[in-house]
């Protein structure tokens, strides 16, 4: 989940002309909950306008476990929520209430600030249950950093589903291969849920500059090269690119964009252009003022947040270049 830093991912030489860079994320289990960030990355912090990956879990929860993420802030940033398995319940600072289910869009633009909590439902929690899914981070333009907060939740319904010979992809944000997500964005990009069996290839949009593919299980082989679950490949522009699935199938999530043209800064949960801007933030976090700052806590989960330690506090933000 993205209030909990982990581990840089590990970037090995790439190989091959058509791979920019490779990223291996490290694991973290965040007791008996495990995460994995592909993004951002020493080599390569960001795909397009993605700026963080994360992959949860797969974790399986006993009967009263699951997850809590108090109340914390973000801004610059649109944070999209996709799930494979499991269910949780997204509370904002907009007066969300929006229970996530696997297959749905649950999109939330921080805009200039937004706080949001993250929770295992009580029904949920009475019963024994997975969780396994996806979060991902994208920067808003510079332009539009500043811009009011929203919320959207789409069903999974409501997504394109682009079908071919051994091939099912739902197009989660964006535009690809003719088809447009109902999902508002600000910045051209495609993000896509791909489902292969074995033997199946997929080529990638080339309509996008930046793209990239992270392999959720399974295995795929591009250009002689295997690369198994758990990896984020990254693609040189205006290459075709085409992946065949390995015998066990694969399932991946297909992501890029055009690349930002300026840099962003990141620190905790914070995305801007200005590193002045984030300082501007973690002071008003720190002081707590709900009533006339510019952060207020999610109406219905306001007994507690997640603040800024000793330690937060004397980090200083990261510059993440679009390549």
């Amino acid at each position: 989940m993205s209030w909990n830093p982990t581990h840089n991912p590990l970037c090995p030489t790439a190989e091959g002309s058509q791979l920019e860079t490779l990223i291996i994320p490290r694991a973290r289990d965040l007791g008996g909950f495990e995460v994995r960030r592909a993004l951002p990355a020493p080599e390569r912090q960001m795909v397009g306008p993605f700026i963080f990956f994360d992959q949860m879990g797969p974790a399986e929860f006993i009967t009263e476990g699951g997850i809590d993420v108090r109340p914390h802030p973000h801004i610059g940033l649109g944070t999209v929520t996709y799930l494979y398995q499991g269910e949780f319940e997204h509370r904002d600072s907009l007066g969300t209430q929006q229970m996530i289910y696997p297959g749905e869009v649950n999109w939330m633009t921080a805009g200039r600030g937004v706080t949001h909590s993250e929770r295992t439902s009580d029904a949920t929690r009475a019963t024994r249950h997975n969780l396994f899914g996806i979060q991902t981070w994208i920067a808003l333009p510079e332009d539009r950093e500043d811009m009011a907060p929203a919320f959207e939740h789409h069903k999974e319904a409501a997504l394109p589903v682009i079908r071919d010979t051994g091939v099912e992809a739902r197009l989660i944000l964006g535009d690809a291969y003719g088809q447009s997500s109902p999902v508002t964005l600000q910045s051209e990009a495609f993000y896509l849920d791909v489902v292969l069996e074995a033997g199946a290839a997929f080529p990638l949009p080339d309509n996008h500059e930046d793209r990239g593919v992270y392999v959720t299980s399974g295995a795929v082989d591009v250009a002689g090269q295997t690369f198994e679950a758990g990896r984020m490949m990254v693609f040189r522009p205006g290459d075709q690119i085409s992946l065949h699935a390995r015998q066990q199938g694969a399932r991946l999530m297909a992501l890029g964009g055009s690349t930002m043209n300026e840099s962003r800064y990141i620190w905790w949960n914070f995305v801007s252009s200005s590193k002045d801007r984030i300082a501007d933030d973690k002071e008003a976090w720190q002081k707590a003022d709900w009533e006339s700052g510019p952060f207020s806590l999610p109406p219905g989960d306001t007994d507690e947040f997640i603040p800024i330690s000793a330690a937060l506090a004397r980090t200083k933000p990261r510059e993440a270049q679009p390549r």
